[in-house]
């Protein structure tokens, strides 16, 4: 039994979905890399179930633990079973690896076009929905769209020769994680955000003068990468959706947001304070504020605004097209 269901594969599917009533749901397989992405891609594929197709999401295998992109892409994928994955650098790379090319090639592998999921919960038109959400308190301490676009554009020309080096196969040099220490925050000063953005521009810098002295030979190379990045739609301004996923979200986010939130919260608890008529009703108002406002970490992974981003549409348009491939279009 245990040998059968390993070698299940999207025709196996295909043919057990023909032997079902006319009338019943086609069922499509969607492996997904972690236990945390089962609840992101159902948010992604519930809007596409219909009463003629249902997808059923999972981890890839039923017998352990193992995770992961390479093991979610292992098996027979095709119309009926399907990898649902993080692009990372994968997209980037544009099939210079062999997961690179199952990642852009494949039609039976949807990504994301960002780095990862939590690149979309970092979406910036959608941070300060998170911070109202989170703190009950609807007030722009910062203007948090402009603040990462221009975060992005410091960013960028380091971000440009990251992709060089792994372009290259000398990520060992100059990695991801070499990456997000050099662009991470550490305390922001919501009446001054801008210090933070100059202490990223200094080590930015300094890190793009190093790579210019030690490999001259980029000069040439360099630029068409640039311009084959921004060709794909990568813009300067969006940069951020493109670094470790993680390392954006722990290490440039949430620490924006963090101090965000605590001044938000310390003025919606103050105007209690300011306008209780008594002892009791302030003690009973704080406490229902306090219960009711929740960690911004929580609204991050609850936010849908991503689907509005370019970068949405274009995943959109991939599921639509495997979508119509199985007949079961709306």
């Amino acid at each position: 039994m245990k040998r059968l269901v390993s070698n299940i594969s999207s025709q196996w599917l295909e043919a057990a979905n023909r032997l079902k009533p006319r009338n019943a749901p086609r069922k499509i397989v969607a492996y997904v890399e972690s236990f945390d992405d089962i609840a992101f891609w159902r948010n992604i594929l519930d809007e596409y179930e219909t009463a003629q197709l249902h997808f059923d999401i999972m981890l890839p295998s039923s017998t352990t633990l193992g995770k992961g992109k390479k093991t979610a892409m292992m098996h027979h994928l095709g119309p009926y079973m399907i990898a649902c994955v993080d692009a990372d650098y994968d997209w980037l790379m544009q099939g210079r690896t062999a997961i690179s090319q199952t990642v852009c090639q494949n039609p039976y592998v949807l990504h994301t076009y960002v780095y990862s999921i939590e690149s979309y919960q970092c979406y910036a038109p959608g941070l300060h929905l998170a911070c109202t959400l989170a703190t009950l308190n609807d007030r722009e301490i910062v203007n948090l769209t402009a603040w990462l676009e221009e975060y992005s554009r410091i960013v960028w020309p380091l971000f440009v020769w990251s992709v060089w080096m792994y372009r290259m196969g000398l990520d060992n040099q100059f990695g991801i994680m070499q990456l997000s220490d050099i662009v991470r925050l550490h305390d922001v000063n919501p009446q001054n955000p801008v210090a933070a953005l100059q202490l990223v521009r200094h080590r930015v810098n300094r890190k793009v003068n190093r790579l210019q002295q030690h490999y001259r030979s980029a000069k040439k190379t360099l630029p068409p990468l640039r311009d084959e990045l921004l060709a794909m739609g990568l813009t300067p301004e969006e940069t951020y959706l493109y670094i470790q996923g993680h390392a954006l979200k722990d290490g440039v986010v949430i620490p924006l947001l963090t101090p965000i939130c605590n001044q938000l919260r310390r003025e919606r608890e103050r105007e209690i304070n300011r306008l209780a008529v008594h002892e009791q009703q302030r003690t009973n108002e704080l406490a229902s504020y306090q219960h009711s406002s929740q960690p911004i970490e929580e609204t991050l992974k609850k936010s849908t605004t991503f689907k509005r981003s370019r970068q949405y549409q274009l995943l959109r348009a991939d599921i639509m097209r495997l979508i119509a491939e199985t007949g079961a279009a709306k």
